[in-house]
Protein backbone atom coordinates (compact mmCIF):
# COMPACT_ATOMS: atom_id res chain seq x y z
CA UNK A 1 0.00 0.00 0.00
CA UNK A 2 1.16 3.18 -0.67
CA UNK A 3 1.64 6.82 1.71
CA UNK A 4 3.06 9.46 1.68
CA UNK A 5 3.61 9.11 5.63
CA UNK A 6 7.48 8.46 6.29
CA UNK A 7 8.74 5.58 8.30
CA UNK A 8 11.03 5.74 11.66
CA UNK A 9 13.56 3.38 12.29
CA UNK A 10 14.38 2.36 16.06
CA UNK A 11 18.08 3.38 16.36
CA UNK A 12 19.14 0.60 19.05
CA UNK A 13 17.45 -2.50 16.98
CA UNK A 14 17.36 -0.84 12.92
CA UNK A 15 13.49 -2.33 13.22
CA UNK A 16 11.15 -0.22 10.91
CA UNK A 17 8.82 2.00 13.19
CA UNK A 18 5.39 2.98 11.74
CA UNK A 19 3.04 5.97 12.45
CA UNK A 20 -0.56 4.94 13.93
CA UNK A 21 -1.91 6.52 10.45
CA UNK A 22 0.19 4.17 8.59
CA UNK A 23 -0.97 1.25 10.63
CA UNK A 24 -4.57 2.25 10.74
CA UNK A 25 -4.22 2.07 6.16
CA UNK A 26 -2.23 -1.35 6.98
CA UNK A 27 -4.69 -3.32 9.70
CA UNK A 28 -8.24 -1.49 8.72
CA UNK A 29 -8.39 -0.35 12.69
CA UNK A 30 -8.81 3.33 12.44
CA UNK A 31 -6.79 5.48 14.92
CA UNK A 32 -9.65 5.71 17.49
CA UNK A 33 -10.10 2.22 17.71
CA UNK A 34 -6.08 1.54 18.68
CA UNK A 35 -5.53 4.23 21.33
CA UNK A 36 -8.74 2.58 22.89
CA UNK A 37 -7.14 -0.95 22.82
CA UNK A 38 -4.04 0.50 24.19
CA UNK A 39 -6.03 2.60 26.99
CA UNK A 40 -8.59 0.79 27.59
CA UNK A 41 -7.54 -2.80 27.55
CA UNK A 42 -3.64 -2.55 26.95
CA UNK A 43 -3.59 -4.64 24.00
CA UNK A 44 -0.93 -2.58 22.39
CA UNK A 45 1.73 -0.82 23.36
CA UNK A 46 3.24 1.25 20.75
CA UNK A 47 6.87 3.07 21.66
CA UNK A 48 6.62 6.77 21.82
CA UNK A 49 8.58 10.07 20.01
CA UNK A 50 9.95 12.56 21.94
CA UNK A 51 6.94 14.40 21.07
CA UNK A 52 4.15 11.66 22.56
CA UNK A 53 3.48 10.32 18.79
CA UNK A 54 3.07 6.56 18.57
CA UNK A 55 5.17 4.00 16.68
CA UNK A 56 4.25 0.76 15.89
CA UNK A 57 6.53 -2.10 15.64
CA UNK A 58 5.95 -5.28 13.07
CA UNK A 59 5.14 -7.48 16.12
CA UNK A 60 2.64 -4.89 17.36
CA UNK A 61 1.36 -4.99 13.98
CA UNK A 62 1.25 -8.81 14.46
CA UNK A 63 -0.21 -8.56 17.46
CA UNK A 64 -3.17 -6.10 16.01
CA UNK A 65 -4.00 -8.89 13.35
CA UNK A 66 -4.36 -11.48 16.07
CA UNK A 67 -6.64 -8.96 18.37
CA UNK A 68 -8.61 -8.94 15.10
CA UNK A 69 -8.49 -12.68 14.81
CA UNK A 70 -10.33 -12.71 17.95
CA UNK A 71 -12.65 -10.27 17.23
CA UNK A 72 -14.05 -11.76 14.06
CA UNK A 73 -15.22 -14.77 16.15
CA UNK A 74 -16.82 -12.76 18.18
CA UNK A 75 -15.07 -12.03 21.26
CA UNK A 76 -15.65 -9.18 23.87
CA UNK A 77 -12.85 -6.97 23.34
CA UNK A 78 -12.18 -6.95 27.20
CA UNK A 79 -11.57 -10.76 26.86
CA UNK A 80 -8.99 -10.58 23.99
CA UNK A 81 -5.61 -9.63 26.29
CA UNK A 82 -6.19 -13.00 28.56
CA UNK A 83 -6.74 -15.14 25.53
CA UNK A 84 -3.42 -13.47 23.63
CA UNK A 85 -1.35 -13.95 27.07
CA UNK A 86 -2.86 -17.89 28.07
CA UNK A 87 -4.00 -18.86 24.34
CA UNK A 88 -7.39 -19.98 26.11
CA UNK A 89 -11.16 -20.28 24.67
CA UNK A 90 -12.91 -17.76 26.42
CA UNK A 91 -15.40 -18.88 29.57
CA UNK A 92 -17.68 -17.09 28.25
CA UNK A 93 -19.84 -18.41 25.15
CA UNK A 94 -18.72 -15.97 22.21
CA UNK A 95 -22.35 -15.22 21.78
CA UNK A 96 -23.40 -13.64 25.40
CA UNK A 97 -22.04 -10.80 24.92
CA UNK A 98 -23.36 -9.43 21.63
CA UNK A 99 -26.49 -11.24 22.67
CA UNK A 100 -26.60 -8.89 25.56
CA UNK A 101 -26.03 -6.11 22.79
CA UNK A 102 -28.62 -6.99 20.54
CA UNK A 103 -31.07 -6.88 23.50
CA UNK A 104 -30.14 -3.67 24.76
CA UNK A 105 -30.11 -2.34 21.17
CA UNK A 106 -33.62 -3.71 20.55
CA UNK A 107 -35.28 -1.98 23.88
CA UNK A 108 -33.66 1.60 22.83
CA UNK A 109 -35.20 0.81 19.69
CA UNK A 110 -38.65 -0.07 20.84
CA UNK A 111 -38.86 3.07 23.08
CA UNK A 112 -37.91 5.45 20.33
CA UNK A 113 -34.23 6.08 22.29
CA UNK A 114 -32.55 8.03 19.88
CA UNK A 115 -29.50 9.45 22.15
CA UNK A 116 -28.81 6.07 24.26
CA UNK A 117 -29.01 4.19 20.52
CA UNK A 118 -26.29 7.40 19.15
CA UNK A 119 -24.35 6.77 22.51
CA UNK A 120 -24.20 2.98 22.06
CA UNK A 121 -22.82 3.33 18.60
CA UNK A 122 -20.68 5.60 18.61
CA UNK A 123 -18.83 3.23 21.73
CA UNK A 124 -18.90 0.17 19.94
CA UNK A 125 -17.50 2.02 17.28
CA UNK A 126 -14.14 2.91 19.07
CA UNK A 127 -13.98 -0.22 20.61
CA UNK A 128 -14.58 -2.90 17.49
CA UNK A 129 -13.88 -2.55 13.12
CA UNK A 130 -17.03 -2.12 11.17
CA UNK A 131 -16.65 -5.48 9.71
CA UNK A 132 -16.70 -6.62 13.07
CA UNK A 133 -19.81 -4.99 14.14
CA UNK A 134 -21.76 -5.68 10.67
CA UNK A 135 -21.10 -9.13 11.67
CA UNK A 136 -22.19 -9.71 15.24
CA UNK A 137 -24.73 -6.89 15.95
CA UNK A 138 -26.07 -4.74 13.26
CA UNK A 139 -27.05 -7.96 11.20
CA UNK A 140 -28.26 -10.33 13.48
CA UNK A 141 -30.58 -6.96 14.81
CA UNK A 142 -31.84 -6.43 11.65
CA UNK A 143 -32.93 -9.45 10.90
CA UNK A 144 -34.78 -9.64 14.76
CA UNK A 145 -36.31 -6.36 13.90
CA UNK A 146 -37.52 -7.67 10.29
CA UNK A 147 -39.20 -10.51 11.84
CA UNK A 148 -40.97 -8.30 14.32
CA UNK A 149 -42.03 -5.44 11.35
CA UNK A 150 -43.55 -8.43 9.37
CA UNK A 151 -45.14 -10.15 12.38
CA UNK A 152 -46.63 -6.44 14.09
CA UNK A 153 -48.90 -4.05 12.82
CA UNK A 154 -48.05 -2.01 15.52
CA UNK A 155 -44.28 -1.61 14.68
CA UNK A 156 -44.55 0.88 11.73
CA UNK A 157 -43.18 4.13 13.80
CA UNK A 158 -40.41 1.96 15.29
CA UNK A 159 -39.48 0.63 11.66
CA UNK A 160 -39.49 4.21 10.69
CA UNK A 161 -37.56 5.70 13.44
CA UNK A 162 -34.59 3.06 13.38
CA UNK A 163 -33.84 3.02 9.44
CA UNK A 164 -34.10 7.00 9.49
CA UNK A 165 -31.51 6.72 12.64
CA UNK A 166 -29.28 4.03 10.20
CA UNK A 167 -29.96 5.63 7.62
CA UNK A 168 -28.72 9.03 8.63
CA UNK A 169 -25.91 7.79 10.93
CA UNK A 170 -24.50 5.78 8.27
CA UNK A 171 -24.50 8.35 5.67
CA UNK A 172 -23.43 11.21 7.51
CA UNK A 173 -20.31 9.49 8.33
CA UNK A 174 -19.99 8.76 4.42
CA UNK A 175 -20.79 12.39 3.63
CA UNK A 176 -17.33 13.60 5.82
CA UNK A 177 -15.25 10.43 4.26
CA UNK A 178 -16.02 11.24 0.84
CA UNK A 179 -14.97 15.07 1.47
CA UNK A 180 -11.46 14.05 2.68
CA UNK A 181 -10.86 11.67 -0.52
CA UNK A 182 -10.00 11.92 -4.08
CA UNK A 183 -9.74 9.33 -7.06
CA UNK A 184 -12.41 6.99 -9.33
CA UNK A 185 -15.18 6.23 -7.12
CA UNK A 186 -17.52 2.65 -6.18
CA UNK A 187 -20.86 4.09 -7.30
CA UNK A 188 -23.76 1.83 -5.59
CA UNK A 189 -27.66 2.25 -6.80
CA UNK A 190 -30.34 1.01 -4.69
CA UNK A 191 -32.69 -1.08 -7.10
CA UNK A 192 -35.23 -1.43 -4.17
CA UNK A 193 -38.38 1.51 -4.07
CA UNK A 194 -37.58 1.37 -0.35
CA UNK A 195 -35.15 4.66 0.20
CA UNK A 196 -34.04 3.51 3.67
CA UNK A 197 -32.71 0.24 2.44
CA UNK A 198 -30.80 -0.58 4.98
CA UNK A 199 -28.68 -3.67 3.48
CA UNK A 200 -27.71 -0.84 1.11
CA UNK A 201 -26.24 1.42 4.05
CA UNK A 202 -24.27 -1.10 5.58
CA UNK A 203 -22.92 -2.05 2.07
CA UNK A 204 -21.88 1.23 1.49
CA UNK A 205 -20.59 1.97 5.27
CA UNK A 206 -18.48 -1.57 5.08
CA UNK A 207 -17.14 -0.28 1.73
CA UNK A 208 -16.60 3.27 3.32
CA UNK A 209 -14.32 2.07 5.76
CA UNK A 210 -11.91 0.97 3.15
CA UNK A 211 -11.09 4.35 2.27
CA UNK A 212 -12.88 4.62 -1.10
CA UNK A 213 -14.68 7.37 -2.08
CA UNK A 214 -18.41 6.41 -3.37
CA UNK A 215 -21.19 7.87 -5.04
CA UNK A 216 -24.93 6.73 -3.80
CA UNK A 217 -27.99 6.50 -5.85
CA UNK A 218 -30.97 5.82 -3.52
CA UNK A 219 -33.74 5.14 -6.44
CA UNK A 220 -33.45 2.50 -9.49
CA UNK A 221 -32.66 4.48 -12.88
CA UNK A 222 -33.23 3.69 -16.23
CA UNK A 223 -30.13 2.08 -17.69
CA UNK A 224 -29.54 4.58 -20.32
CA UNK A 225 -29.09 6.93 -17.07
CA UNK A 226 -26.98 4.70 -15.60
CA UNK A 227 -24.33 4.98 -19.23
CA UNK A 228 -24.48 8.88 -18.36
CA UNK A 229 -23.72 9.05 -15.11
CA UNK A 230 -20.80 6.18 -15.59
CA UNK A 231 -19.90 8.26 -18.31
CA UNK A 232 -19.75 11.27 -16.13
CA UNK A 233 -18.32 10.09 -12.60
CA UNK A 234 -15.64 7.18 -14.32
CA UNK A 235 -16.37 5.05 -11.35
CA UNK A 236 -14.04 2.02 -10.29
CA UNK A 237 -17.10 -0.24 -10.27
CA UNK A 238 -21.09 -0.57 -10.20
CA UNK A 239 -22.72 -2.01 -7.14
CA UNK A 240 -26.43 -2.65 -7.74
CA UNK A 241 -28.40 -3.52 -4.47
CA UNK A 242 -31.50 -5.49 -4.39
CA UNK A 243 -33.64 -7.46 -2.05
CA UNK A 244 -36.07 -8.36 -4.09
CA UNK A 245 -36.67 -9.37 -7.56
CA UNK A 246 -34.84 -7.97 -10.42
CA UNK A 247 -36.45 -8.02 -14.36
CA UNK A 248 -33.60 -10.34 -16.27
CA UNK A 249 -33.78 -7.68 -19.00
CA UNK A 250 -32.79 -4.93 -16.73
CA UNK A 251 -29.49 -6.66 -15.54
CA UNK A 252 -28.71 -7.45 -18.91
CA UNK A 253 -29.80 -3.67 -20.00
CA UNK A 254 -27.14 -2.64 -17.02
CA UNK A 255 -24.46 -4.70 -18.40
CA UNK A 256 -24.31 -3.11 -21.42
CA UNK A 257 -24.59 0.32 -20.00
CA UNK A 258 -21.36 0.11 -18.55
CA UNK A 259 -17.95 -0.92 -19.09
CA UNK A 260 -16.45 -1.32 -15.54
CA UNK A 261 -16.95 -3.82 -13.06
CA UNK A 262 -20.65 -5.09 -11.88
CA UNK A 263 -21.40 -6.22 -9.04
CA UNK A 264 -25.13 -7.26 -7.44
CA UNK A 265 -25.44 -7.65 -3.64
CA UNK A 266 -28.60 -8.59 -1.36
CA UNK A 267 -30.95 -10.92 -1.71
CA UNK A 268 -32.03 -10.77 -4.92
CA UNK A 269 -28.80 -12.70 -5.59
CA UNK A 270 -30.46 -16.37 -3.97
CA UNK A 271 -33.77 -14.89 -6.00
CA UNK A 272 -32.23 -14.97 -9.02
CA UNK A 273 -29.77 -17.69 -8.35
CA UNK A 274 -30.46 -20.32 -11.40
CA UNK A 275 -30.28 -17.35 -14.18
CA UNK A 276 -27.58 -15.58 -12.42
CA UNK A 277 -25.75 -18.31 -12.96
CA UNK A 278 -25.72 -18.09 -16.92
CA UNK A 279 -24.84 -14.84 -16.38
CA UNK A 280 -20.60 -14.70 -15.33
CA UNK A 281 -19.88 -10.98 -16.29
CA UNK A 282 -22.11 -10.29 -13.13
CA UNK A 283 -20.05 -10.91 -9.44
CA UNK A 284 -22.31 -11.38 -7.11
CA UNK A 285 -23.08 -11.08 -3.29
CA UNK A 286 -25.56 -11.31 -1.54
CA UNK A 287 -25.11 -9.63 1.80
CA UNK A 288 -23.05 -6.35 2.98
CA UNK A 289 -20.36 -8.55 4.59
CA UNK A 290 -19.63 -10.75 1.48
CA UNK A 291 -19.99 -7.30 -0.98
CA UNK A 292 -17.05 -5.81 1.06
CA UNK A 293 -15.27 -9.17 0.35
CA UNK A 294 -16.16 -9.64 -3.07
CA UNK A 295 -14.87 -5.88 -3.73
CA UNK A 296 -11.95 -6.64 -2.16
CA UNK A 297 -11.08 -9.79 -3.93
CA UNK A 298 -11.55 -7.72 -7.49
CA UNK A 299 -8.95 -4.89 -5.82
CA UNK A 300 -12.15 -2.61 -6.37
CA UNK A 301 -11.49 -1.46 -2.46
CA UNK A 302 -8.68 -1.87 -0.20
CA UNK A 303 -8.18 -5.53 1.55
CA UNK A 304 -6.81 -5.16 4.88
CA UNK A 305 -4.61 -8.63 6.02
CA UNK A 306 -6.10 -8.46 9.61
CA UNK A 307 -9.64 -9.21 8.10
CA UNK A 308 -11.12 -12.78 8.44
CA UNK A 309 -13.37 -13.51 5.02
CA UNK A 310 -15.86 -16.20 5.35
Amino acid sequence: MNSNQPLTRDTSTSEVLLPIREVALRTGVNAVTLRAWERRYGLIRPLRTLKGHRLYSVDQIARIHDVLGWLQRGVAVSQVKLLLQEAQQPEETLDSFWTGGLQQWLGYIEELAERPLDESFNQALALYPPETLCRYLLLPLLERLELRWNCQSATGVEQVFFLSWLRNKLGSRIAHDNRLRSGAPLLMLNLSDRVMEPGFWLSAWLANNSDCPLSLYEWPIPAENLTFAVAKLKPRAVVLYADGCVKPGYLRAMLEAVDVPLLLSGHAVSIHHDMLGSTPDIHLADNPIATLHRLQQLNLVESFSGASHV
